[in-house]
């Protein structure tokens, strides 16, 4: 697959999306991003604003399986992974699985959860694979996990720590719609659930593809040590106790080269970077006390560092990554 044809495939599923979410480009953007980097994503939002939604629309568009899993307190690692059950008729055990073997899971209020179910999470998130009773199952491809949680509501809830936090690609905000978008909803929905009269328009085949072909995206030296350079910030920053971790540059890149590849150029800007920036490196970023309480800090944070950093001022096309 050609970085042009990344392209399209975005363009096709972005309008398709928009059929049913209303004004979010940007958010159904950075799906694609995360589906095509095989990354996560982590929207915190209240209640309402379309999270469940926008899966399900992405997940139909994709023509993908999608399943969605309520995080409660008493929800157990085997809930989500599967169990070996004894079959009378066979009389052996045999494997059922979980909900996390599908393409697409939304994890509604992850944060409900307690620490040892999420810890579950951590294999299939980064190793695409779960392990039960000695036996690895590999998971299908693509898989994402679009993992919700409520940032005003805290009572009863367990903090997702740094390690967890670590292994989403981007962590990101619905919003409410405007007043406009908001009227339009209304007349969408009047009639009944436009989600019912979608149609797939991509293929699981295709998602592949473009997880194999956006790594010929060309990253310049220059670009390299840029990148490196906002990461190096975060560590050194007065209000930083934990700044960005290794796996966070790397983060950084592969969704720097699929924006630029949605972008429709086969090599990366330093405003394909300026635009990752924020959702992919705020939180991992953990401030110190005094800055903790301020919401949207870290946000504040790495902005500020994008405004100080020097900009290549030149970006030879000839280094790949």
């Amino acid at each position: 697959m050609s970085i042009e044809a990344i392209h399209q495939l975005a363009d096709r599923i972005r309008n398709n999306v928009s059929q049913v979410i209303i004004g979010k480009e940007e958010i159904i953007d950075k799906m694609l991003i995360a589906i095509i980097a095989s990354g996560h994503v982590l929207l915190e939002d209240v209640p309402g604003t379309g999270k469940t939604l926008l899966a399900k629309a992405l997940a139909k568009s994709i023509d993908c399986s999608f399943k969605r899993i309520q995080f409660t307190p008493d929800l157990l690692p085997s809930d989500l992974s599967g169990i070996h059950f004894y079959n009378q008729k066979l009389s052996e055990f045999e494997f059922r699985p979980g909900p996390l073997f599908t393409n697409i899971v939304l994890a509604d209020e992850i944060n409900r959860a307690t620490p040892r179910t999420q810890s579950s999470l951590l294999e299939c998130m980064e190793e695409r694979q779960v392990s039960i009773d000695g036996t690895t199952h590999v998971l299908e491809r693509p898989f994402l996990v679009i993992a919700t949680q409520n940032p005003i509501e805290q009572q009863g809830t367990f903090p997702l720590p740094e390690a967890q936090l670590d292994r989403f690609l981007f962590k990101v905000k619905m919003g409410y719609p405007s007043s406009e978008e908001g009227i339009d909803i209304m007349k969408r929905f009047m009639s009944g659930n436009p989600l019912d009269l979608l149609k797939p328009i991509a293929s699981t085949a295709d998602i592949q593809e473009a997880q194999n072909a956006y790594t010929s995206v060309r990253v310049s030296e220059d670009m390299l040590r840029y990148m490196m350079a906002i990461v190096e910030a975060t560590r050194t920053h007065a209000d930083s106790a934990l700044g960005v971790s290794p796996r966070g540059s790397q983060a950084l890149l592969k969704a720097s080269q699929v924006y630029a590849a949605l972008k429709g150029r086969d090599y990366v800007m330093p405003d394909d970077v300026k635009a990752m920036a924020i959702p992919v490196l705020a939180h991992r970023i953990a401030l110190r006390s005094a800055q903790r309480l301020r919401p949207e800090a870290a946000e504040k944070l790495v902005e500020s560092l994008l405004q100080t950093v020097a900009v290549p001022s030149d970006t030879p096309l000839m280094t790949r990554a």
